[in-house]
C-alpha cells in the first residue's frame, strides 16, 4: 500500500513559518510529524496463513482419499502460499483490525513525542501534532506541565479542523489551522519568553 505524501517542498515551508509564528505568542514548542503508516503489520500474513492452513486439510479429509502426510503436506503449502498473499501491503493492511490500526497510530506519536525531544524541553511544555494517513489517525500529545493546565477536550477543536482538512487531503492547510489553534490555547498558560528549543519544521516519516 504505497503512500504518497501530499505536500510540497512549499507546503514544509509553510507549515515552518507556521510553527515560528505560533511559537512567538507562546513559550512553549510545537512539534509536527506526518507519518506514512504507524506500522507495516508484519504479524498480519503469518496469523492469517495459520488460520487458512488450519482450515485447509478438512476438506481434504472429508471429501478426499487422501493419505495424512499428503494431508499435512499440502497443509504446509497451503500456508506458504496464504503467506505470501497476504503480504500484498494492501491486503496485510486490509486484513488488520481497525482497533489494532488505532492503537499502531497512538503509540507511533507517543514515540515520535519523545523520538524529536518533545518531552525534553526545559518548562516541559512541548506540543507534538502527529498525523498517520494510512490508519487516519490524528492526536495532539502535550507534556506534563500543558496537561496540568490544559484539559484534554480543549484540543478537539484544532484536532477537528485538522481533521476535517485531511479528509479534503489539504494536509498542509490542516496543520497550519491546527499549529494556530494549538497556539491560541497555549498562548493564555505559557505567554512569550524563552528560547526556541526544537526545529521549526514538520517531520515527514
Amino acid at each position: 500500500m504505497a503512500i504518497v505524501i501530499p505536500i510540497s517542498k512549499s507546503d514544509h515551508a509553510r507549515i515552518a513559518v507556521a510553527i515560528k509564528s505560533a511559537e512567538a505568542r507562546t513559550a512553549a514548542e510545537i512539534v509536527c510529524v506526518l507519518a506514512r503508516r504507524a506500522s507495516d503489520y508484519a504479524y498480519v500474513p503469518p496469523l492469517w496463513a495459520a488460520v487458512v492452513a488450519l482450515i485447509a486439510p478438512w476438506p481434504m479429509i472429508l471429501f478426499t482419499s487422501m493419505s495424512v502426510r499428503a494431508i499435512f503436506a499440502s497443509q504446509i503449502s497451503v500456508f506458504i502460499v496464504a503467506a505470501l498473499i497476504f503480504s500484498w501491503r494492501p491486503l496485510r493492511f486490509a486484513l488488520a483490525p481497525r482497533f489494532i490500526k488505532r492503537e499502531r497510530a497512538r503509540r507511533a506519536a507517543f514515540e515520535q513525542f519523545y523520538t524529536r525531544g518533545v518531552a525534553n524541553t526545559t518548562n516541559r511544555a512541548g506540543v507534538l501534532i502527529f498525523v498517520s494517513l494510512a490508519e487516519r489517525y490524528a492526536h495532539i500529545v502535550a507534556d506534563e506541565s500543558v496537561c496540568q493546565k490544559v484539559a484534554q477536550e480543549e484540543w478537539r477543536g484544532p484536532l477537528d479542523v485538522l481533521c476535517s482538512h485531511l479528509h479534503e487531503r489539504r494536509i498542509a492547510d490542516g496543520f497550519i489551522e491546527a499549529i494556530d489553534g494549538c497556539a491560541d490555547i497555549l498562548s493564555g498558560e505559557f505567554p512569550p519568553g524563552g528560547e526556541n528549543e526544537l526545529p521549526d519544521k514538520i517531520y515527514v516519516i
